[in-house]
Formats: structure tokens, C-alpha cells, sequence
């Protein structure tokens, strides 16, 4: 971690220290090792020659650096190099003899014919953490399957809530199986971090994208299935029957959230509306789950009258949570992500000005930062192979015969 490029400032984080060999691609991997090096880790994104699918993806000023794969691959070094020659696999075998982790989204038969599975890191590193971020468990059928958000959403139940919900099967508008798995993958390497931690051993991981998507959709969607035999279908009701919905404004949308029987009441006594008050009877939660479908019905019949901002105003007066509907083009303006610095401007080396958000998760003591923007394929194929002790004439042979590739950063 010494030998950062000059303009890359010291890594603060509290993985400061801790060396990542990135081999995953697209949105999943890419997202898991971010947060990583947010966290201080230095991490070696190995690409094939070629580059990460996910550079032309997205909108570009240059190709190959797409506004998706500048958002997933800060505080990165990029080594391009083709992993199914020999020489290449040498290279990485002696870089992951020097590393704490090693995370991949490489379907496991891939990897293994490329003689970098779990056994092969480990021979070079017994204490290696080695994380695979696969579509499938190892141990079902479906294993060597591809996968991708759009199936695993559709695999989960996601795409089936909605059609259960609108009647119309539809995926969520974000990358919500990649992105959650992509966290749990970040959970994971740190809790093998912290056992190798207090036993010196480090281990292998698997986090395979259906199942962690099936444990989130059901935390609130087991519904009668909790049981055996099952009471009731699964789902959760109020969500996907239930009333909730932004509700159109003279101006706009707004979210609103009576919660309790007395922020119901208190909101259709504040309005004039004491005929609703009364019209339902909300003595306990029990009867307000049972009228919810009912009650929003109401108030969606009520919002057009006022414009969104005077209802965000009865709310706040209320202490009912309510906020106006942000579209994403808006949000750099939002007042309370203005006031926190979400979105910082950085100035990219070959892309030169550039807005990004910063890292969410503040540490007191060991701050999480942006100290480099995605690197261009192959930046930092010299200073890694450097760091390993080859020498010049090696490196220019390596990239004369298309092992390695390197990059001058462009202006």
C-alpha cells in the first residue's frame, strides 16, 4: 500500500492495511469491493484484456469509462492481464501470496478450469479469506447456471410480488439483487476477516445471489408458510394488497405515513374531514391493519386538494413522516444530502470533473474516503508487477506479448 500513486492520498479507512485481489465483474463484485476499498482496503481489480464489461455500460465522455463503471470502481487499482495464459496465472498466484482476500463472481467451474480456486490460494496463502459471489449455491442443481439481476430478481419472488401486487410481472427499476448481494458479500468478508482475526484461519466463503435474495424477500413475506402446516398464503398483506402508495398532490406526489390510530385521527380531524374520523374505528392497530386499504383510499382522495409542499407542512406539524416524491435528477438538490455533502465533485484524472456520492458509513476514528477514481484499464499494470519485483525489460515483454496491459492516465 506504500507504493499509492503520489496523487492518491494514504488510506485512512479501518481496512487500512488489509490487500483485496478483485476479481469480479459488471455490478455485483464491483459494488462489494468499492465499499471495501471505501473502507481503506487496497484493492487490485484484475481485468481481462479486454476490460470489465460494465466500462461500456452506461453514459460515457471516453469509451471504457462509463458513468456505471465510475460509480463501483474508486479507490481501485486496475491490472490488466490475461489470466489464461501461464505467465498470467503466475502473476496472480504471487500477488495473492501477499493477500488478505480474494473475491470473485466467476461461475465456480470457470475459475477452477483457470487453476484459481480455493485450493490454488490457499497453497500460496493458507490464511486467505476467498470469497465467491456466485448466481447459485454450489450444492443445488442450478449451480453452474448463469445469472444475472434481472433472473435472480425473477428467481426470488421479486418479480412475483409485483406481478401479485399490480398484476403485472415487472422487475424493480434498480439493481436490487446485485447491489443487496453485493453488500451481504462485504458482510461476509469482514466477518471471515474478523474470525482469521482470533484464530489466524482463514477460510472459504460462498455467497450465492438466489438464496441471499430469497432471505430478504421473506423476512416480511413468509406470511402463513412461518407456519407448518402453512395458515395462509405468503406475503405480506399490507404490501402487496395494501394501500400504500405516493399519493398525487395539486403539484406533485407525496409519501405519507400515518402510522398509529392517532396520527390517522389526528390528520383527518387537522384537514376538517371529522366525518372520516369517525367513520372508522381505529381503537387498536388490529382494526387500522384491517381498514388500511380503506383509509388510503381516503386520503388519496384528499392530497390533490393541497400542494405537496402544504402537506409536508400539516405533517411536520403532526410528527406524521411524510416527504415529497424526489425524482433522481433532483436529488443532488435535496436539501438534507446538500447539507451532509452526499454528492462531492472529484476531479478524474482522464475524465476530468465529475460528481460521485461519497461513502455513506462514517467512522469516528477511521474515516472512509474517495482517495482515487476508477482507474482506466490496465492504469496500474507497471506499479503492481513493480511491487512484485519485475524489472522493466520483463514488464515490456509481458506487455509485448499481450500478458499485461497497461495505461497512461489521459488528459
Amino acid at each position: 500500500m506504500e507504493n499509492r500513486p503520489p496523487t492518491a492520498p494514504a488510506a485512512s479507512g479501518p481496512l487500512k492495511g488489509v490487500r483485496v485481489l478483485d476479481l469480479t465483474s459488471v455490478v455485483l463484485g464491483p459494488v462489494a469491493t468499492q465499499i471495501l476499498g471505501d473502507y481503506g482496503a487496497d484493492v487490485i481489480k484484475v481485468e481481462p484484456i479486454e476490460g470489465d464489461l460494465m466500462r461500456a455500460n452506461g453514459v460515457s465522455r471516453h469509451a471504457g469509462m462509463s458513468s456505471i463503471f465510475l460509480a463501483i470502481n474508486r479507490n481501485k487499482r486496475s491490472l490488466a492481464i490475461d489470466l489464461k495464459s501461464a505467465e498470467g496465472r503466475q502473476i496472480l498466484l504471487e500477488l495473492a501470496a501477499d493477500a488478505d482476500v480474494f473475491v470473485h463472481n466467476m461461475r465456480v467451474p470457470a475459475i477452477e478450469r483457470l487453476g484459481l480456486g480455493y485450493d490454488a490460494l490457499r497453497a500460496v496463502r493458507p490464511d486467505i479469506v476467498y470469497c465467491a459471489a456466485t448466481g447459485f449455491g454450489q450444492d443445488g442443481p442450478d449451480h453452474a447456471k448463469p445469472a444475472f439481476d434481472d433472473i435472480i430478481q425473477a428467481a426470488s419472488g421479486v418479480a412475483g410480488l409485483m406481478w401479485q401486487s399490480t398484476g403485472t410481472a415487472d422487475y424493480v427499476p434498480t439493481l436490487m439483487a446485485d447491489k443487496t448481494t453485493g453488500i451481504v458479500v462485504v458482510n461476509a468478508v469482514l466477518a471471515a476477516l474478523f474470525h482469521r482475526e482470533r484464530t489466524g484461519n482463514g477460510q472459504y466463503v460462498e455467497v450465492p445471489m438466489l438464496e441471499t435474495m430469497v432471505e430478504f424477500t421473506m423476512v416480511e413475506h413468509m406470511g402463513g408458510l412461518a407456519f407448518d402446516p402453512p395458515t395462509a398464503p405468503a406475503g405480506y398483506g399490507r404490501v402487496v394488497s395494501g394501500g400504500r402508495k405516493p399519493a398525487p398532490t395539486s403539484d406533485g406526489y407525496i409519501a405519507m405515513l400515518p402510522y398509529s390510530p392517532q396520527q390517522w385521527l389526528a390528520l383527518f380531524r387537522r384537514v376538517g374531514r371529522e366525518d372520516l374520523a369517525g367513520a372508522y374505528d381505529l381503537s387498536d392497530r388490529h382494526k387500522l391493519n384491517a381498514s388500511v386499504r380503506e383509509l388510503y383510499r381516503e386520503l388519496h382522495s384528499l392530497t390533490p386538494t393541497r400542494s405537496t409542499a402544504a402537506w409536508v407542512a400539516i405533517c411536520e406539524e403532526l410528527d406524521i413522516p411524510a416527504t415529497q416524491i424526489w425524482r433522481i435528477d433532483d436529488l443532488p438538490e435535496h436539501p438534507h444530502l446538500k447539507a451532509v455533502g452526499m454528492f462531492q465533485p472529484m476531479d478524474h484524472p482522464s475524465e476530468g470533473a465529475l460528481r460521485t456520492t461519497r461513502p455513506a458509513t462514517l467512522f469516528g476514528a477511521t474515516p472512509a474516503q474517495i482517495r482515487s477514481g476508477a482507474p482506466l484499464l490496465g492504469q496500474h499494470s507497471n506499479e503492481i508487477l513493480g511491487e512484485l519485483g519485475y524489472a522493466g525489460e520483463r514488464i515490456d515483454r509481458l506487455l509485448s506479448a499481450g500478458v499485461v496491459k497497461d495505461a497512461a492516465p489521459r488528459r
